[in-house]
């Protein structure tokens, strides 16, 4: 009998421990903080261009979604929406992808380096679809250096600016990021 009685209260211990891991974390844990930070991403394909389509196949240029073209970017991330008015505080490097035939969507990988205010020295990996028809799209945080070292998190992005004939755009991006906490 002991036996048995064992065995259940293993089952139930187990039955606990199965139930506090599925338990979805609502708050930054203990040593961690949440940030929200907003940024405006500022791609520019004309004049003194910040993005450039460095492969594409031969269908990309017949292609409604520029399918298969392959940019590589430095963008200005600024204060404010005016590219011309606001203080620039960092960059976004990395590349993006047209990687939808039937839909306008780019596969996002870029780094969020700040060169400017508190997070000078830090920068935030991005990676993930960003569906550029949907209002708002979200991306994931998948680490950072300096401050925002083990950061972990997501992205939204809104279309602020699009200028259709040159390409040229302004995005809002809404990050909110866990760091650890020293």
């Amino acid at each position: 009998m002991a036996g048995r009685n064992s065995l259940v209260a293993l089952a139930c211990l187990l039955m606990a421990a199965a139930l506090l891991l599925a338990v979805p974390a609502t708050a930054a844990p203990s040593g961690q903080k949440e940030l929200h930070l907003r940024v405006y991403w500022q791609d520019r394909a004309s004049g003194n261009a910040t993005v450039v389509t460095v492969a594409k196949a031969a269908s990309t240029n017949t292609s409604t979604t520029r399918f298969s073209a392959v940019n590589v970017m430095d963008d200005a991330l600024t204060v404010g929406q005016n590219m011309n008015t606001s203080k620039i505080i960092g960059h976004a490097q990395g590349i993006y992808v047209s990687d939808s035939i039937e839909t306008s969507s780019v596969m996002m990988a870029m780094n969020f380096v700040f060169i400017e205010g508190p997070y000078k020295g830090g920068s935030i990996a991005i990676f993930g679809p960003n569906f550029i028809e949907r209002e708002v799209r979200e991306m994931s945080i998948i680490g950072g250096t300096g401050v925002f070292r083990y950061a972990r998190g997501y992205v939204q992005a809104r279309s602020v600016w699009l200028n259709p004939s040159t390409a040229d755009a302004t995005i809002k991006y809404d990050i909110f990021v866990r760091i650890d906490v020293p």
